[in-house]
């Protein structure tokens, strides 16, 4: 069988959107809307996915499933990662930190928004490669390696906290370093299953969450 070649590439990654906003639309009445932002919908047509998961999966990168990429950990389903962006409610030029960077995927979606992008990863071999790849593909996005629970507050106040891992409880840290009327979107709950939830910051500094739907993500580990 022939490689797959940019064109073919370019065909999967179109028809992944087309699924993302299927769900999206069935998914309406709990999300409270039913068409991804323009500018989310661009970049996961210009971002290739298919470079941010182990090579021997580049053939199903653009399926609607979470993918393995080592240290029992995942790449999000294209549909609940699209989904999570989309509730940050961005707009180009705000601050955004990432908790749990994997392979660069998420965070590189942020930055083609025009996010300034900062992302925390516990793994430093996923650091490392996603630095690699962010320098590769023209991405400012800085990394480092650390306990995500505590943030990173050297660069905070930041418009928008994604988490790419579940917590029983939103950790006070990353709420510190939410600028008021910023979003948190993360997935609170046990080990077994949580709710994607929307934290939203008050100006007099307490918060308030909404859940959206059912979702099931590893744990947020905690750096020794």
């Amino acid at each position: 069988m022939k490689p797959l070649t940019e064109k073919h590439l370019a065909i999967l990654r179109r028809h992944m959107v087309e699924i993302v906003e299927m769900h999206l639309d069935l998914a309406s009445d709990e999300i409270g809307k039913s068409v991804l932002s323009p500018d989310l919908r661009r970049a996961l047509m210009e971002v290739p996915r298919h470079l941010f998961v182990p090579q021997p999966l580049m053939a199903v990168a653009y399926q609607d499933t979470p993918l393995p990429i080592g240290f029992e950990k995942t790449i999000s389903q294209p549909f609940i990662g699209a989904l999570m962006i989309d509730l940050l409610d961005l707009e180009p030029g705000q601050r955004v930190l990432e908790i749990g960077t994997g392979l660069g995927y998420q965070a590189a979606i942020l930055a083609e928004m025009g996010a300034e992008v900062f992302s925390v990863e516990v793994v430093e071999e996923f650091a490392e490669t996603a630095e690699s790849q962010f320098l590769a593909l023209g991405y400012d996005i800085e990394v480092r390696v650390g306990d995500g629970s505590r943030g990173w507050a050297d660069h905070g106040p930041y418009d928008a906290i994604l988490v790419t891992a579940a917590a029983s409880e939103v950790p006070p840290d990353l709420v510190e370093q939410l600028a008021p009327q910023g979003r948190i979107v993360l997935p609170l709950g046990g080990a077994d299953v949580q709710k994607l939830s929307v934290v939203e910051k008050r100006p007099n500094g307490s918060f308030q969450t909404r859940a959206i739907i059912p979702a099931r993500f590893t744990q947020l580990e905690v750096a020794g």
